[in-house]
C-alpha cells in the first residue's frame, strides 16, 4: 500500500473506492468526500485479495461505496464479494478513448477516475447480481448458445462434404434434411482410408456424431433451462403459456 497524503484519517471519514479490475489483479484507489486522494492498494483476483481490500478500505474510513469497473467480466469476483457483505458497488464504465489518450493508460488512474465518478454520481449504475438462479440462468444459456453454434457448425461442414463427395456417395445422401443426413451418416463404415469414398464417409459420421453429441447436451441445457426459469418467473411463464384467445 502507498499512502499519497499525510492525512490523518479516522472513521468518520466517508470514503469512496475506485477499482479497476483485470484478470491476475485488481487495483483499487480511495478518495474522500472531499475528493482528495487517499491511497491505493493492489490486490490479487482471489478471495483473500478481496478480503484484504475489503480491510484495507475499512482502514480508511467509513465505505461510502465501491466504483467497480467491468462488473460483468473481471470485476465480476469482488462484486460478488463485497455485495455479500452488505457494501454499495456501482457500476462504473471504461474510461472513453479520448481521456486514456490525453492521460495515457494507467491502473491507479483508471482506479481513481472510477472513484470520482461515482462522487460526482456520473456512475450511479447498479451491477447486475451475479448470485443466486438468474447467474445460473445467464451461465447455462450462454453455454446452450456456444453449442448451438457448434451444431450448426458441424452440419453445415456435413452438407459441404456431401456436395464434394464422391458421386455414388452423395446420390444417397442429397435432399435428406439435417436430422435425418446425422443420422444416416452416424451408421458409416468407411473401412481402410485409402479412397476419396471412404474419407468422406469418416469425416461425415465424425460430424455426424458430433453433430448428435451436441444435441443431446443442447436438450440437458434446455430442460435445466426450462426448470429454472419456472421456478424463477412462474408468473411469467404461466402468463407464456396460456392459450391466446381467439378474436371474435
Amino acid at each position: 500500500m502507498t499512502a499519497l497524503t499525510a492525512r490523518e484519517n479516522s472513521p468518520s471519514v466517508q470514503v469512496i473506492i475506485g477499482v479497476d479490475t483485470h484478470q491476475d489483479q485488481h487495483v483499487a484507489v480511495a478518495i474522500d468526500e472531499q475528493g482528495v486522494r487517499l491511497s491505493e492498494h493492489r490486490v490479487a483476483t482471489n478471495r483473500q485479495g478481496y478480503a484484504e481490500l475489503q480491510q484495507w478500505s475499512r482502514s480508511l474510513g467509513e465505505i461510502r461505496a465501491f466504483g467497480i469497473e467491468g462488473t460483468g467480466s473481471y470485476g465480476a469476483g469482488v462484486a460478488r464479494f463485497l455485495t455479500s457483505r452488505g457494501y454499495t458497488i456501482v457500476e462504473v464504465n471504461r474510461p472513453d478513448r479520448s481521456t486514456r489518450r490525453r492521460k495515457g493508460k494507467s491502473d491507479p488512474t483508471d482506479a481513481e477516475m472510477a472513484a470520482r465518478s461515482v462522487l460526482a454520481g456520473v456512475a450511479n449504475a447498479t451491477p447486475k447480481s451475479g448470485g443466486g438462479e438468474v447467474e445460473i440462468i445467464r451461465m447455462l444459456k450462454n453455454t446452450k448458445d456456444s453449442a448451438v453454434k457448434a451444431r450448426t457448425q458441424a452440419i453445415n461442414q456435413m452438407k459441404a462434404l456431401v456436395v464434394t463427395a464422391p458421386a455414388e456417395l452423395r446420390e444417397t445422401l442429397d435432399g435428406l434434411a439435417a436430422g435425418a443426413l446425422a443420422k444416416r451418416c452416424s451408421s458409416f463404415r468407411p473401412g481402410p482410408l485409402g479412397d476419396p469414398t471412404a474419407a468422406a464417409k469418416y469425416a461425415l459420421r465424425s460430424l455426424s456424431r458430433r453433430y448428435r453429441q451436441i444435441g443431446a447436451e443442447i436438450q440437458g441445457l434446455e430442460a435445466e433451462l426450462d426448470r429454472l426459469t419456472r421456478a424463477v418467473v412462474p408468473a411469467l411463464v404461466g402468463t407464456l403459456t396460456m392459450p391466446i384467445a381467439s378474436a371474435s
